[in-house]
């Protein structure tokens, strides 16, 4: 299942569950460098388009990092869904302390158009994975574009309920992993958010999800929500706020499931854990 797409170079590509995961890069116009994504194209679309779900890695991560250790391919393959994991920000370019440390910069794009300098010029993510990415999957591969999902861990999860919420006809499910769920509060927001869009607060909002959902007024007929979040995560209390993102829910009646987990902590084994319903999840409401 090569990409056709012209400007899509394939890195490679592997038979899995009878379908393919592949690796690709392309020069995208959005963040002004060379990025990379990977795909998996489920058996079922040697025939047909077939829905497909965005995935979000959080910070560190690359496209690799999904495929790598999630275990999704093979219920992936049972229902039918292309899964498309982006890199997690712009690598082709070098800016002014963009590797000193792992928590902004390389591989901590937060999922946000910037607007600051030497930032704004590349750090483009929220154009990349709403809007090119998106056309780039639907003209090289058998995605079908009135079925999107979108879930994501972390700083991904982040990404994904804000970009779902800001987007609700481009999204029909999303879904989460321990996402950082009101970045106004936490650290590692703060921290992005004072770099990529400056010191005015009220720009942060447009990225936090607990903030978004308030603003929705009746959510009652919104498609349900579902969040894995573990209690042996490190993170949780200092950086991730999920309580505050399920008030915002009840009070605007947006359905939502937040599943507590004892003994898990923030890495992959949680996700490998719940994958498989997070994918019954989006399979159900791509139907």
């Amino acid at each position: 299942m090569t990409a056709t797409t012209p400007g899509v170079e394939t890195l490679s590509e592997h038979r899995c569950f009878g379908g393919v995961v592949g690796f690709y890069r392309h020069d995208a116009r959005t963040t002004a460098c060379s990025m990379r994504f990977a795909v998996f194209t489920p058996p079922q679309a040697e025939s047909r388009r077939v829905p497909v779900l965005y995935y979000l890695a959080g910070l560190t991560c690359t496209e690799e990092t999904f495929m790598i250790k999630a275990g999704a391919q093979r219920i992936a393959a049972e229902l039918g869904l292309m899964l498309v994991a982006p890199d997690t920000s712009p690598r082709g370019v070098t800016l002014p302390g963009d590797r000193d440390s792992w928590d902004f910069g390389v591989g901590a794009g937060f999922y946000l158009d910037a607007t600051q300098a030497p930032w704004s010029g590349h750090y483009r993510m929220e154009s990349y994975v709403a809007r090119e990415l998106p056309g780039l999957i639907e003209a090289g591969f058998p995605a079908d574009p009135a079925r999107r999902g979108l879930f994501g861990h972390s700083m991904g999860g982040h990404g994904a309920l804000t970009l779902a919420l800001k987007n609700p006809a481009q999204y029909r499910s999303v879904s989460a992993f321990a996402p950082i769920a009101a970045p106004i509060q936490s650290p590692w927001g703060k921290k992005a958010f004072s770099s990529y869009l400056g010191p005015d607060r009220a720009r942060w909002t447009e990225y936090d999800a607990t903030e978004l959902m308030l603003r929705i007024g009746d959510a009652s007929r919104r498609p349900p929500i579902l969040i894995d979040q573990g209690l042996s995560d490190p993170f949780l209390e200092a950086q991730l706020y999920p309580h505050l993102f399920e008030e915002a829910c009840a009070k605007v009646g947006q359905p939502l499931r937040l599943r507590r987990h004892e003994g898990y902590d923030h890495g992959y084994y949680l996700i490998s854990s719940f994958i498989e319903d997070h994918l019954r999840h989006h399979a159900q409401l791509l139907a």
